[in-house]
């Protein structure tokens, strides 16, 4: 494995399928899976019920159904196969990436790649669709980016801003400064 991975791979908690009231932690570290079960009853014989803990290496996790038929229960089968994918060294490596290193990688793309990019995953379709990125990608477009661009930028969007002709940015400056200019002056 990867010595710069953290010790934690993956973790994930979650209440058991209903009517079950059971809470249940999944954990991947470096070498083990570790499942842990709490039993949550008002019966009085289940009060004195301690925590349940499974640690097994990887190899193990892989030949074990019975804990991976409790994991697909609990956590559902995608679960189940990134944790797998994990034990087998199968490592997602730009999940592991920051939001801002992403961004920054991002805004290098051609406007069809980031549109294709926010289609594989609820994670880079919001990457692709936040501020911070049109933000970055306008910059870099513009020579200048005056004070009072900025703020119509803020105002309407930095996405939006970029998908906007020239024209209309140019009436909507207008508009705001005329909004600002009679708000300054106010009521006589």
């Amino acid at each position: 494995m990867a010595s710069w991975l953290p010790e934690t791979l993956f973790e994930i908690l979650g209440q058991g399928p209903a009517p079950s009231k059971d809470y249940y932690q999944l954990l991947v570290t470096r070498s083990q899976v570790i499942f842990r079960w709490w039993k949550i009853s008002l019966r009085s014989e289940y009060r004195s019920t301690k925590t349940g803990e499974i640690k097994e290496s990887h190899e193990d996790f892989l030949e074990n159904s019975r804990l991976q038929v409790q994991v697909a229960l609990i956590f559902g089968t995608r679960i189940l196969d990134y944790v797998f994918n994990l034990c087998e060294g199968k490592f997602d490596f730009l999940e592991r990436l920051s939001d801002n290193l992403l961004l920054s990688i991002i805004s290098y793309l051609d406007l069809e790649d980031i549109s294709r990019l926010s289609q594989t995953s609820h994670r880079f379709a919001k990457l692709c669709m936040s501020d911070k990125l049109w933000e970055q990608i306008v910059q870099s477009a513009c020579d200048n980016i005056s004070p009072d661009m900025r703020a119509l930028a803020e105002d309407m969007g930095w996405r939006q801003m970029f998908f906007t002709n020239k024209l209309q940015l140019q009436r909507r400056l207008r508009k705001r400064k005329q909004r600002q200019e009679s708000q300054r002056d106010g009521p006589l």
